[in-house]
């Protein structure tokens, strides 16, 4: 399609509504369908097993919900690729990755920093997959021949590093690069256009973007749907239609949303640069941030996250965290309200102590999700909790 992307937003997953006579897209919460004619029921059965995304009518909620695939369309359509496939959250779409890479290889190559669950999960052994950890510039001497994936966030959270995804596909050869991109959203980054064979979003983030939903999805070539499709069968971790009609719901707002949260990120993260109590502040959009040149390339803004660490460490992070007023503090992001956290304290809590302190993730480290509020608003209230004698006196 030649449109932008914002009219794109606007009418992904919708272009049969006018030939079922309907406005707003709808909503199929059935758990089972009618199956009066078996023959037909046998071979969508047979298209479901293969991981095939059938044309006749759904079997079961399990297998197949006619309101996630309209979701699963659309996302597909804004990250330019084939197919995408939704899961019951974002840590589910992860996890059925790398099932997928289990049944043929047993090795992984994965660039911290990581979303804490997501390192967890790697680390952990859990999935029988042993893992490699690299730097974009390691990546290509930590490949084995039981190499099945590469993973990378750009930007990575929380410190809000850009990788050059293409240089990593580059080195990984013939094996799948995963890229993270819920911090860019397809708005500002589409790494498939760079070479990635997986694009995973927790879609709890900026895709639902009010903080009332959870989900996530991967969006891929059709070969890679097809496993990833036989993997969600057979583990059940389907996305709720419900999800899947708020996620659509919430795409044709996704481009201004994200903007004009950006707009505000770079006025708090310049004015948190020059703040005695901030230590340093970590953002793309500063002079120093984007130390490869990635902004105008590969992504196409700096994002709605800041990251900035307190001089004080963390008691003076906890400080802060207590005296905030219009800011949440909260786990998750992307939300229309802006939302604060403690990464060692709580995303990534359980990630090696000694990966969080080689990765910058410091014990006065904060991560701010700028929402759609005014910003002087916002700064008026981190201004405040700043000044804190507890905040301001290690300053």
């Amino acid at each position: 399609m030649n449109e932008h992307l914002d009219t794109r937003a606007v009418h992904a997953g919708r272009g049969d509504l006018a030939d079922l006579g309907v406005h707003a897209p709808p909503l199929d919460l059935s758990s089972t369908y009618p199956l009066h004619d078996l023959h037909a029921a046998e071979a969508a059965f047979d298209a479901f097993a293969r991981g095939e995304e059938p044309a006749g009518e759904p079997i079961y909620g399990r297998l197949h919900n006619p309101t996630v695939t309209r979701f699963e369309h659309a996302l597909a359509e804004l990250e330019g690729t084939e197919a995408a496939v939704a899961f019951a959250s974002g840590m589910a779409s992860l996890t059925a990755c790398l099932l997928a890479v289990r049944a043929k290889a047993d090795h992984v190559v994965a660039l911290r920093p990581l979303y804490g669950g997501s390192d967890h999960l790697l680390a952990s052994g859990l999935l029988g997959l042993e893992v490699t950890w690299a730097t974009a510039e390691t990546v290509a001497r930590a490949m084995r021949p039981t190499t099945g994936l590469v993973i990378l966030e750009s930007p990575q959270n929380p410190t809000l590093g850009l990788v050059d995804i293409a240089a990593v596909v580059r080195a990984a050869g013939p094996v799948p690069v995963l890229v993270d991109n819920t911090f860019a959203t397809p708005i500002l980054q589409n790494p498939a256009a760079h070479g990635a064979a997986l694009v995973l979003h927790s879609a709890t983030k900026y895709i639902g973007g009010h903080g009332d939903v959870v989900g996530g999805v991967v969006a891929t070539s059709e070969e890679w749907a097809r496993r990833l499709r036989q993997v969600r069968i057979v583990t059940g971790a389907i996305l709720h239609p419900l999800a899947g009609y708020l996620l659509l719901r919430g795409l044709p707002t996704l481009p201004f949303r994200v903007r004009e949260a950006q707009t505000r990120a770079q006025v708090l993260a310049e004015r948190l640069a020059a703040h005695p109590s901030v230590a340093r502040v970590m953002y793309p959009g500063l002079p120093d941030g984007d130390p490869c040149g990635l902004l105008g390339t590969q992504m196409r803004g700096p994002g709605a996250i800041v990251s900035f660490e307190l001089a004080g460490g963390h008691d003076a992070a906890a400080r802060l965290l207590r005296s905030l007023r219009l800011i949440t503090p909260a786990v998750s992001l992307g939300s229309t309200d802006s939302l604060i956290q403690h990464p060692a304290a709580l995303t990534h809590r359980l990630v090696d102590p000694a990966a969080r302190e080689q990765n910058g993730i410091t014990p006065g480290l904060l991560r701010l999700s700028v929402g759609l509020e005014h910003a002087d608003d916002l700064w008026a209230d981190l201004t405040a909790a700043l000044a804190q004698p507890a905040v301001a006196s290690a300053a």
